[in-house]
């Protein structure tokens, strides 16, 4: 019977807007995560049967099938073949759905999922331009409303009555609990050093040290006058890659590789569109339900901090210990490289699960459309 496991995970660090990692190209930034995980692996790249690389905006520099151009990019043989994959802020992670579902069923025997995002030289909102992508039928359906990430992290707040201070509160231990990990070395076994005319930048760059509530008090809102939402307690604008590699246990003892994880559950689910932020909550259900898991049961969770409001509403449905969410910072100081992040959750779970014996993660985060993918991993 086949399975899905994960037998390497890499990332490159998160570089801030405009930061170390803006002065290269996206593919290349790819290609050297790319290469780094299969010499980690030890495995010849040509046995590769498939590179499904997420990343929302595939314009410009991140156009046509970026997947294809950082495989060829990074030196692969031209036999190995690389697709993009946009659902938005989770392509990285339908990336690895894509992959594990195709090993699972026999179409792949090795495959690549990860992604990228380099929104210092693509920036947000540039695969639509001027252009209105939602059509008419969506306004009539949604009575004129468009959709808007930073509204809807208000409207989660304001449901699930989340003040400004607990926003901060949670954001400012998102920092603490990155630089804890930076300084402990947690990052250190999943981070690739990249090259960057002639630096060589190795550690993440968002994470900011010292912040107090009153420092974060005197950060405007950003979406509403009267709003709760800011600079402050949402993710930064990033660059950065992330990239696994997946296969079946079976293939895996053949090629002498040592499985980390297996994909235990995987699934995706739907939303409220307008507030859009919310899917983590049923995509969370869903795979619960599908693995016949108690929540109990799970010993670490990344959910993506799109805005602090989003995990901080999830806890609150989900019962989920906080404890174990997001215990090496997340989003808000380590960065949101849009399309690569789902990888980067993934890796960042993965080396934690391994390095601490945990035998089941959940990675979950929302998604543009009111979208999110959910993935349940067991340590092997």
């Amino acid at each position: 019977m086949r399975d899905a496991v994960i037998v390497e995970a890499v990332r490159s660090p998160i570089g801030k807007r405009n930061g170390g990692l803006s002065g290269i190209h996206p593919v290349d930034l790819s290609a050297s995560v790319l290469n780094s995980l299969v010499e980690r692996a030890g495995v010849d790249p040509v046995l590769v049967d498939d590179v499904i690389w997420g990343c929302v905006g595939q314009v410009g520099e991140q156009s046509l099938d970026i997947a294809r151009n950082v495989v060829l990019g990074a030196g692969w043989p031209e036999s190995v073949p690389g697709t993009a994959v946009d659902r938005q802020c989770g392509s990285s992670q339908q990336a690895v759905h894509f992959a594990a579902a195709g090993v699972i069923s026999g179409q792949y025997d090795l495959v690549v999922a990860g992604g990228v995002e380099s929104m210092s030289r693509v920036p947000m909102g540039s695969s639509s331009g001027d252009a209105w992508p939602f059509g008419e039928g969506f306004r009539e359906r949604y009575q004129g409303v468009v959709p808007n990430q930073g509204v809807g992290a208000e409207m989660i707040a304001q449901r699930w009555g989340l003040s400004r201070a607990q926003l901060d509160e949670f954001s400012l231990a998102s920092h603490e609990k990155a630089a804890q990990a930076q300084d402990a070395g947690h990052f250190e076994g999943q981070i690739v050093p990249i090259e960057v005319d002639g630096t060589t930048i190795s550690a993440d760059e968002g994470i900011r040290r010292g912040g107090t509530p009153e420092s974060m008090a005197a950060i405007r809102s950003a979406f509403q006058a009267d709003g709760v939402i800011t600079a402050g307690n949402s993710s930064q604008i990033s660059d950065g890659s992330a990239a696994l590699l997946i296969t079946t246990s079976a293939k895996a003892a053949e090629l002498g590789l040592r499985p980390i994880a297996r994909v235990h559950t995987a699934v995706v689910a739907g939303d409220d569109p307008v507030i859009m932020l919310t899917a983590p909550i049923p995509a969370t259900a869903k795979a619960l339900a599908k693995s016949g898991l108690r929540i109990e049961e799970i010993g670490a969770f990344e959910v993506n901090e799109a805005f602090a409001s989003v995990p901080l509403a999830w806890l609150s449905e989900t019962g989920a210990d906080a404890k174990t969410l997001n215990v090496n910072g997340g989003a808000i100081a380590l960065g949101h490289p849009l399309g690569g992040s789902g990888a980067r959750l993934m890796t960042t779970l993965v080396h934690h699960m391994r390095d601490n014996g945990i035998r089941y993660g959940l990675q979950t985060m929302c998604e543009g459309g009111g979208q999110a993918n959910a993935t349940i991993l067991e340590l092997l």
